[in-house]
């Protein structure tokens, strides 16, 4: 019987094929013929182990889906996806977008810029300096800094002004979001140790000076943004824990998570503390994220009392935790539309999502449904209305109105058809719901509206999905 490995063309035979000639022009030589080899390999592992017969494709065949399987292995992780899921703030997806001034200003720094340098006098500068100023403007702190996200915030400023002494934090607020970030364990990371006061559902003022003694090194209010306790609760004002700090001598410490430099309340989110608000009542540091509520890139944002701040700056970890040039100046350019509240209502497409009235939503899924459904692979889409969430660990109670254009597959199952948009150019990610597949409008910007009718379109051409080309 002929050996079936003798049937496995050549590397150079492929290489001259016009599938993979052609495919040289957008992949390196290099990528190409190490693909083309790593797949003969698998191949001859397939047909050594296969004990029967094996049928080995033609030249041309194996070319073929050499080419598919390269193009699909060069289809870079992180790629832009339009975001139909409703979540505003979806961590899986990247939280708040960009406004393009944001944007802007990271490629304008992309090459060198003046992090640390005075161009004035020449002399080195701090990089915070990029965005303290407006950050002392927003929120009315003396001082400001700057961490990769509020995470580190926490724990840097844990480490800073607490390690080997104690910091009182009620027992309600001991939380954990995310995959990992526990509280009592950044507390335990950071050298400091947890002084739990109260119960889960009530902790009085009293609670927190029962337990300062010569060991507290501070005291911490932290917001519970992923989760609320209704019912029999209590817990002490900011104003409260600020006037006991000041009679003990101790640094209260706000960690308001989400954050906030404006009021949300006029979206129909309540309860988010606000930064400024913070500062206000009296407290000495006020920690948030500048990716969530504030709308900019991925940060952890420290404002306060120039004496803790620059105790937290001028701690070891903090060049662990710093961020680059394009996030201080994506922040910095975020920071700049907060100066004038309807512009940064314009300009933020976190802020521009939430205002977006009803009806404009309603309007836009009316437009899209006969579009949508003008598509071979989907049977209906229907205009409904909706509930959706803010996302990114806030307010996960409150439900944020809104319209959908809901689509029935054809054909294929609605697992399938949220796959093929997921997999397709652009990437589009919706959620699943009672067996149709739910393209929310709350969360797709305006101009990404054709380009999901063209996605959609794009699926009848691919055809039922194609055998694995990853081996033969």
């Amino acid at each position: 019987m002929q050996n079936p490995l003798r049937n496995i063309p050549s590397v150079n035979e492929l290489l001259e094929s016009p599938q993979l000639a052609n495919l040289v022009d957008r992949v390196s030589h290099n990528v190409v013929v190490t693909e083309v080899r790593h797949f003969l390999d698998r191949l001859r592992d397939d047909v050594q182990s296969t004990a029967s017969e094996m049928n080995i494709p033609t030249p041309s065949e194996l070319a073929e889906r050499i080419a598919d399987w390269i193009v699909k292995a060069e289809e870079p992780p992180l790629r832009p996806v339009i975001n139909a899921t409703g979540i505003l703030l979806h961590t899986g997806l990247g939280r708040a977008p960009l406004a393009k001034e944001a944007v802007q200003a990271m490629a304008d720094v992309a090459e060198y810029a003046s992090v640390e340098l005075d161009l004035a006098t020449g002399e080195r500068s701090q990089r915070v300096a990029a965005v303290e100023k407006l950050l002392k403007e927003l929120t009315g702190a003396e001082a400001a800094a700057v961490v990769n996200n509020n995470a580190a915030a926490t724990l840097l400023t844990l480490a800073a002004i607490g390690r080997d002494q104690e910091v009182i934090v009620s027992r309600g607020q001991l939380i954990e979001i995310g995959g990992s970030f526990r509280l009592p364990d950044v507390m335990s990371a950071s050298g400091t140790r947890l002084r739990e006061v109260g119960t889960t559902n009530k902790t009085r003022i009293g609670d927190y000076e029962a337990a300062i003694c010569e060991n507290t090194a501070a005291m911490m209010r932290v917001h519970t943004s992923n989760f609320k306790v209704v019912g029999f609760t209590e817990e002490p004002t900011l104003a409260e824990l600020v006037a006991l700090g000041r009679k003990r001598n101790l640094p209260v410490i706000d960690d308001i998570g989400s954050g906030a430099l404006i009021d949300f309340s006029k979206y129909g989110i309540h309860d988010e503390p606000i930064a400024s608000e913070s500062i206000k009542a009296g407290a000495d540091l006020v920690l948030f994220s500048g990716d969530k509520l504030v709308g900019g890139p991925q940060c952890g944002i420290i404002v306060g009392r120039k004496s803790h701040v620059q105790k937290i700056a001028k701690h070891p970890m903090m060049r662990a935790m710093r961020v680059d040039k394009t996030t201080l100046a994506a922040l910095a350019a975020t920071l700049r539309l907060y100066r004038d509240v309807p512009t940064a209502e314009e300009s933020l497409p976190l802020l521009a999502r939430l205002s977006a009235p009803l009806e404009n939503l309603r309007n836009r899924a009316e437009r899209l449904a006969p579009q949508l459904a003008a598509a071979p692979a989907i049977s209906r889409a229907e205009v409904i209305e909706g509930k959706t969430y803010l996302g990114g660990g806030s307010v996960p109670t409150q439900q944020i109105p809104t319209w959908c254009v809901a689509l029935t597959p054809h054909e294929i199952n609605v697992d399938e058809l949220s796959k093929r948009l997921r997999m397709g150019t652009p990437a589009v990610v919706g959620r699943i719901q009672q067996d149709r597949l739910l393209l929310d409008l709350r969360s797709v910007l305006p101009h990404q509206d054709l380009a999901i009718v063209e996605a959609a379109g794009r699926i009848a051409l691919e055809g039922k999905p194609n055998a694995s080309t990853e081996s033969a």
